[in-house]
Formats: C-alpha cells, sequence, structure tokens
C-alpha cells in the first residue's frame, strides 16, 4: 500500500506476546487512518461492558497517511479507549515524533491489551517488543520518565509516558511526549497507568512509500505557500491559542467562576498580549510544524511562592505553557487573575501528566460548592474561595497526588459533586468536563458538546469561528445544528490525516488536502469522499456509544445553561436553546428523532 502499511501489531501485555495483524485497503479508502482507524479497532477490540480500567479495555496508538511524508503539521498520533471519565469511547490527538516512530516500525497502529504483571515499559523496535522492568521509574514526570528511558535504550526510541497522576489513576490523566506535548482528553493517561506501563519506547528504521511522489510534492509546495502567507497562521506565530481568551471575553462566552458569569474581569491580565509582554522565553513548534503556535514561559519576578507548596518538589520555573484552554480553565474558571498562579499550576499539570481544562473545571466546581458552604476547610484542608492562587496551584498537585481533598478531586467534576450531593455543579456532558466556550455566548457550542462522541469537546466543531464572522449571529440558533454535524463530518476527516487543524487558521481546507492526500495514498480522495469519511467514523463512534447504553437523552447540558441566563454582558439574558438545533442536527445526520442512525444511512455509509 502506499503511504500506509496495511498491518497493526497487537500487544497482549498479560502474556507478553505480540502479532502483526492485517488491515485491508478498504479501511484506510474509508476510514482514512488516524482516528479512523483507532476507532475501527476499539470498536473490534473492546467489549462493551468493558472496565475503563480493566485489562480488556484496549489502548491504541493510531498514525496516519500523512506522517512521515514531509508535510507541514502532519504529527498527530491518535490515542483511543474506552474512557474512564464517561464510559464512552475516549479519544485524544498529539503533536509527536512517536507518531512518525511508530509509523517508521512499518505498522499503522498498536492495539494494546491485558495487564503487565508489574510496572513496565513497553519497548517496540520495529518489529520486536520487549517489556522491560518500570518500577524506578515511578514517581517521574514524563519528561524525565523519556530521557531515562532514551539513556537506556538509545537516542533512537521515541517515548510516550504517564506521571504520577497516571500511576495513581486520575481519571484525567494523560499520556505525555516530547516532554510537553499530550494526549490530553479522556483519560487516557489513567488507563495506560492501569496496565502498568509506565512508558512506550518506539524506535523504527523503515520508510513511507508514495503514489506519485512528483503530484505529492507540488500539491504539498502549493499548500504550504498559502498557509505560509495567510494572516491567520501570523497570528497563531505571534500569540498562539491564548489570544483567544480577548475573543470570548468580548462576545460573553468567557465562562467564568464554574459558568456563573461569561465574562472575566482580569482576562486582559492572562491574555496573549500580557503573557508575550511579560513571561514568553520563545516560540515553540511541534514535530514538522511551520506554524510555531507554542508558548515557551517562565515565572515571573516574585513568584518564588509558587516554586514549593505542600511538596518540595516541581522547582521548574520555564516550561511549555499555558495554551488558552489551560489557561482559561486554571484562570477564569477558578476565577484566578495571578498570571504566575496559571503558568504554575499548568506546568504542574504538566509534569503530573493531568488534563488542565478537567483539573480546573473540577476545581471551579469544588470552590462552588465550598462558597455555597457546602464543604468546608475540614474536607478540603484549606480555605477553596473562588480566585485563591494558593488554592489553585496546591490542590493541581493535591489531585496528581491523590492527597486528601486531592483524592475527590482526581475523580473528575462529575463523581466529585455527585458525592456532595450535588451534580447540578457539574459543568460538562456524559462525564467530561467543558472546555472554554460558554454555549450562552455561543449557541452552536450548545448542540457540539451535547453531541460529541467523546463528550463535551470543541475540537470537532467550533462554532464561534461562524457565531464571530457575521455568517450566523452567536445567539441564534437557526441552522447550527446543521452546521455542527457538517463541521463534525469535516473535522473528524481532517484529524484522521495526521494533520494539525491549526493549519485551518492558515485557509488550509478539506479541498487542498484531498489532492494531497490522492498523490500520497492512490486512492481517489476528493473533498466529498473526505467528508463521508468523516461522516462515516462519526458514525461509527455513534453506534459503539449507543451500544454502551448511551441515548438522545444523554446528549444534554447541565440545567445551569439551559435555564439561568447571565446577568450582565454581551450575553446577559440568554439561555442554551438546545432542542431546536438538536432536531435540526439528527435530521442533517440522518438519524431517527430519538438520535439513532437509521438503518437507510448506515447503507449509504457502507456501515449496515
Amino acid at each position: 500500500m502506499n503511504a500506509v502499511h496495511g498491518r497493526y501489531l497487537h500487544i497482549d501485555l498479560s502474556s507478553g506476546t505480540a502479532r502483526a495483524c492485517p488491515l485491508t485497503e478498504d479501511v484506510f479508502a474509508r476510514l482514512i487512518g488516524g482516528i479512523g482507524l483507532a476507532s475501527y479497532l476499539l470498536y473490534r477490540f473492546c467489549p462493551l461492558g468493558a472496565d475503563p480500567l480493566g485489562p480488556e479495555n484496549p489502548l491504541v496508538f493510531a498514525s496516519s497517511p500523512f506522517i512521515g511524508t514531509g508535510i507541514t503539521t502532519a504529527s498527530k498520533i491518535a490515542v483511543a479507549a474506552k474512557s474512564p471519565q464517561t464510559g464512552m469511547i475516549g479519544d485524544s490527538l498529539s503533536s509527536s515524533y512517536l507518531a512518525l516512530a511508530l509509523k517508521r516500525t512499518g505498522y499503522d497502529a498498536l492495539v494494546i491489551t491485558g495487564q503487565a504483571p508489574g510496572w513496565t515499559v513497553l519497548a517496540v523496535d520495529d518489529s520486536e517488543i520487549r517489556l522491560l522492568p518500570g518500577s524506578d521509574l515511578l514517581g517521574l514526570d514524563p519528561a524525565a520518565t523519556a530521557g531515562a528511558v532514551r539513556a537506556e535504550l538509545g537516542s533512537g526510541f521515541r517515548v510516550a509516558a504517564i506521571g504520577v497522576a497516571g500511576e495513581r489513576g486520575v481519571r484525567f490523566a494523560c499520556i505525555i511526549n516530547d516532554k510537553h506535548r499530550a494526549a490530553g482528553r479522556s483519560g487516557v493517561g489513567a488507563v495506560l497507568g492501569s496496565k502498568n506501563v509506565k512508558a512506550i519506547a518506539v524506535r523504527g528504521t523503515g520508510g513511507v512509500r508514495l503514489a506519485d511522489p512528483p503530484r505529492f510534492l507540488a500539491a504539498v509546495a502549493a499548500m504550504q505557500r498559502k498557509l505560509a502567507e495567510s494572516e491567520g497562521r501570523k497570528g497563531m506565530t505571534e500569540l498562539g491559542t491564548i489570544q483567544t481568551i480577548d475573543l470570548t471575553n468580548e462576545f460573553g462566552g468567557c465562562p467564568t467562576r464554574n459558568f456563573t458569569d461569561g465574562q472575566f474581569e482580569a482576562a486582559e491580565q492572562l491574555n496573549g498580549n500580557t503573557l508575550k509582554a511579560t513571561r514568553l522565553v520563545a516560540n515553540k513548534a511541534c514535530f514538522a510544524c511551520t506554524i510555531a503556535c507554542g508558548r515557551v514561559t517562565r515565572l515571573g519576578d516574585g513568584a518564588n511562592k509558587y516554586l514549593v507548596n505542600t511538596h518540595p518538589r516541581n522547582w521548574k520555573v520555564a516550561v511549555e505553557g499555558p495554551e488558552y484552554e489551560n489557561a482559561w480553565a486554571l484562570g477564569a474558571d477558578c476565577g484566578v487573575g495571578d498570571l504566575d498562579a496559571v503558568i504554575k499550576a499548568n506546568y504542574l499539570c504538566n509534569d503530573l501528566g493531568m488534563d488542565p481544562i478537567s483539573m480546573g473545571a473540577t476545581l471551579a466546581a469544588a470552590m462552588e460548592l465550598y462558597e455555597r458552604g457546602v464543604i468546608d476547610e475540614s474536607v478540603t484542608g484549606m480555605p477553596l474561595p473562588f480566585g485563591s492562587a494558593e488554592a489553585l496551584v496546591r490542590m493541581t498537585e493535591a489531585t496528581g497526588y491523590r492527597e486528601g481533598f486531592g483524592d475527590l478531586l482526581a475523580e473528575g467534576a462529575k463523581r466529585m459533586t455527585e458525592r456532595f450531593g450535588h451534580p447540578e455543579l457539574f459543568m460538562g456532558v456524559k462525564g467530561q468536563e467543558f472546555p472554554a466556550y460558554d454555549p450562552r455566548g455561543f449557541q452552536g457550542m450548545g448542540v457540539a458538546y451535547a453531541t460529541c462522541n467523546r463528550g463535551a469537546c470543541h475540537l470537532r466543531a467550533w462554532t464561534p469561528a461562524i457565531e464571530t464572522s457575521g455568517v450566523m449571529p452567536p445567539h441564534a440558533t437557526e441552522g447550527k445544528g446543521r452546521w455542527v454535524a457538517e463541521e463534525q463530518n469535516r473535522t473528524t476527516a481532517h484529524d484522521a490525516t495526521g494533520l494539525c487543524l491549526f493549519v485551518g487558521a492558515g485557509g488550509i481546507t478539506l479541498a487542498d488536502i484531498a489532492p494531497v492526500l490522492a498523490a500520497a495514498t492512490g486512492f481517489p480522495y476528493t473533498e466529498e469522499e473526505l467528508v463521508r469519511a468523516g461522516e462515516r467514523i462519526w458514525n461509527l463512534e455513534r453506534l459503539w456509544n449507543l451500544g454502551a447504553g448511551f441515548t438522545a437523552k444523554d446528549d444534554t447540558l447541565p440545567k445551569r445553561l439551559l435555564t439561568e441566563p447571565h446577568r450582565r454582558g454581551p450575553s446577559a439574558g440568554v439561555v442554551v436553546r438546545l432542542e431546536p438545533m438538536l432536531h435540526e442536527y439528527y435530521a442533517a445526520r440522518g438519524w431517527t428523532p430519538d438520535g439513532v442512525p437509521t438503518r437507510e444511512k448506515l447503507a449509504a455509509l457502507g456501515l449496515a
């Protein structure tokens, strides 16, 4: 095959064995690769009733056709498992040299099942696997773990690792690679930890064959020129994603203090210009990237109070981040406007291996419980009001180590709020906490959150793009259900190719991508066929979730968003009108009014 290898490696940790298994051309022609391939393999291998933290839950790492071809931003590896946060399909994408290393092994994916008998490092060296002792790595952060593993195995290995949070089963633990890049959402780090695997090291020495190299190179060059000249790309390079806080705050869609408000009065203290002027050390690019939206930052003068808190560890003063989502969750959602505290908490999330979105959102829910008097210092161990920089830093660390009140925070906002009898204070969908967009400011995000196959997610349909451009007013509902369905299809297809979504900021669309993918693979992809492939993947995931017991009743939002409007700002008086958007969404998808794909739709997609 071209651009792919047509096989995956199934590793059984319980027996310590591995076998190569074939993949047909049809799988790639219809599902592209990446997240499409990961979802397909999860559908095949994961029993619907599997315990997410049990040995029967497979963990899948999948590569994509573009990986290893030299195309800009083609570095995404897809990681999928049954999520310990939601019980649904959990998937996460990470920019990673690991994606390239996996591609060079001659496999398109790893399927990891079972459980190692003790803490282990899984090493994949082309076709050879080894299970190496890993107990001496416990307690190390992912970057130190990777350094130790590469020192032992060789610098040609690329390493993905968990931190203390993954070791201790924090439900929103990440898998970290390349020191700071994360498969961040859905709790895949907890799944890897449940398998007693501290790290995965991969080395590949093979190459990638293209169907039509001259046509591929010409199409890549045209796409790169378009990206290089784009003002949107230049903005991402200049300020990174953290610039988004100005946009959401302006439209009343910046969730503040656990979604009790839509504007944060200290937003300017956390925005891209402030970060650049006061804390930025350098830009950073992922593997194969020509955008470099990453931020390397350092704590400001006088921030020594954040170097040591409950434990004499985590002394770093210059690392990567925060990005917008992290700055929002650890900042505005907790009411914290202290930039150094937000940066320090972000560093801790990275070192401990936790999703900063879920960390901040869970802490915000706990802060509301505290301010309402539901919990007090006898439970939390310290004051927990909104705006407390000290609480933010100390609770982030306590969560990673599951110490004190952090043990409850480590269960996530849904379980934590239920524990104290106030499930209505969980701001999320299907067990996963919301990211940084309030649907009362951006109505379309309401139906995007409610219907995403992995729980609350902004990455498969980001409606502020159209709601702030004049195409569709932010508070209108008409047309947004259909737009979200179509965008989920397009974005899912984009993700399956292995390209970063941020090429979209440079004006790169599926129309640009299709001819490049066709030249790489030899499959006659068109823009329409890529959209259809995205729709096919989306329906496949929906079927798995339905089989796991989820229904249209779960396609909903917290009561707060549906009944409690903001009291001030641009979205004052607005609630989310989900029902009309949801009905339109189901109809656009060709599903029943109960949100079930019809036989006709499945037949049309070749999924019957």
